[in-house]
């Protein structure tokens, strides 16, 4: 089945030049646009997206409110920030729900990378963001780190709940579990449930 992207920008020149790249270096991709934010919200309402490339500055943007809304359209959808802004702001919408950030200004070989990381591991994280994670004052709290969603889904694999649990309680694909929790352990950079249990009974 085609993979369908949704490049979500009020600049005719991103959206056009974002188009190239991913039909230069991808074949089977379904590509669709949005100017502003209720444009976005009515295309994922309307239609499935495995991802949205999204602007932060665009008409009726409400920032990092963004990413929770429309995690509740699709909460299967993945969403990469593309922005001009440095990846010093990254943080506050990975910990929002944020599959990855990627500046407008970055290399195609970059951009094309990311695209590839998102698709196979459920996240993009540049090297700069990894180490703004590593010295980020609370890289040992997951409350900090993980967003809504992650941190319960942290919380029922410490209380030892499986991917086929975790689907049945939450109401989401196995899939969809299992992409969160490589995402959890990207974070969190931990390598296997007793590291995971450890951090959560540290919480208590």
């Amino acid at each position: 089945m085609k993979k369908k992207i949704l490049i979500a920008d009020d600049h005719e020149v991103v959206r056009l030049g974002t188009e190239i790249w991913l039909n230069r270096n991808f074949k089977d991709y379904l590509i669709d646009f949005a100017i502003n934010y209720d444009e976005v919200k009515e295309k994922l309402t309307k239609d499935q997206f495995d991802l949205l490339l999204l602007d932060i500055d665009m008409p009726g943007s409400i920032f990092r409110g963004m990413i929770r809304e429309l995690k509740t359209i699709q909460e299967d959808l993945l969403i990469i920030i593309f922005s001009n802004y440095k990846e010093e702001v990254a943080m506050q919408y990975i910990t929002e729900g944020a599959d990855g950030f990627l500046n407008k200004l970055s290399e195609e070989s970059t951009f094309v990378n990311a695209i590839k990381s998102v698709f196979e591991n459920g996240y993009y994280y540049s090297q700069k963001i990894v180490k703004q994670m590593i010295s980020d004052p609370f890289e040992n709290d997951p409350r900090h780190l993980l967003s809504k969603r992650e941190f319960e889904i942290f919380e029922l694999l410490a209380k030892g709940n499986g991917n086929i649990e975790i689907s049945n309680i939450l109401n989401i694909e196995q899939a969809t579990v299992g992409t969160y929790k490589r995402r959890i352990y990207e974070k969190l950079r931990i390598d296997n449930i007793i590291e995971l249990s450890r951090m959560y009974n540290n919480l208590h």
